[in-house]
């Protein structure tokens, strides 16, 4: 078999099965592992998939900066903050990550909601300026400028002092073994520490970032509590999701 049409299958199996392994595709196609290795190295270079230890998984993409991805899949975004700003009560704390999806959540608060945002997004912050009955909290730090959001240990420090009733933590990837993932190192502690923070963690993950994942690992899914998808994304693609404990909330209409 050419090794264009093998790379191929290979993509096609891991995007209907979410995951591949090296040893399993070297007896399908009868090659070596080396082989299937360097077939795995170069759509890895190509920023086709994520290679981990044994295998690879679909990769998600991170790549985009913050203005192009505020472009992507808004209405679906803006679906999701919808359900996601009904879930908030008035009179809680909570903490609310960087993002486009979270840009969107800020937008779809009620205009007289009296709560305490925490957030280490100067962008959100900036926008709960608008909303009078909201105190808001803005966590210093170093700004990572790819999601506009402040990292480091001075960060980390802030965080160790709150007791948050929710967090909305953004995600890059969202997989039935890798977990939760982000395509920073210092994004990923930080969501981390944010998570440990709050009574109760919700991701809102636009279908892209379902079933992929990226470089760095956030957690396992046990560290969220609710992931809110769109309302078209089949059960198929989340029963594995429910199987490990989250709750899945489809957008309310």
């Amino acid at each position: 078999m050419l090794t264009t049409k093998r790379k191929q299958q290979i993509l096609a199996q891991l995007a209907a099965e979410g995951q591949v392994l090296a040893k399993a595709l070297s007896e399908q196609f009868g090659v070596s592992e080396d082989t299937i290795r360097r077939d795995l190295r170069e759509l890895a270079r190509e920023g086709r998939l994520l290679r981990v230890h044994g295998g690879a998984l679909p990769a998600s993409d991170t790549v985009v900066n913050f203005a192009a991805r505020s472009q992507i899949a808004m209405d679906e975004k803006q679906r999701l903050a919808r359900t996601a700003a009904a879930m908030i009560a008035p009179g809680q704390v909570v903490m609310i990550d960087g993002g486009t999806t979270s840009g969107e959540l800020v937008n779809a608060l009620p205009a007289d909601l009296a709560i305490t945002v925490v957030t280490h997004s100067p962008s959100v912050a900036v926008e709960l300026v608008n909303y009078p009955a909201i105190d808001v909290v803005l966590i210093g730090g170093k700004l990572y400028k790819h999601s506009l959001v402040t990292v480091g240990a001075a960060a980390v420090e802030a965080m160790s002092h709150i007791r948050a009733d929710l967090f909305f933590m953004g995600v890059t990837g969202v997989h039935p073994q890798a977990g939760f993932s982000t395509g920073d190192l210092e994004e990923a502690y930080i969501k981390r520490a944010l998570a440990a923070r709050a009574a109760e963690t919700i991701v809102m993950a636009t279908r892209d970032k379902l079933n992929v994942a990226s470089q760095y690992a956030i957690g396992d899914l046990s560290l969220a509590n609710t992931l809110i998808v769109d309302d078209d994304v089949p059960d198929t693609l989340t029963s594995s999701f429910e199987q490990r404990g989250l709750a899945v909330v489809r957008h309310s209409r």
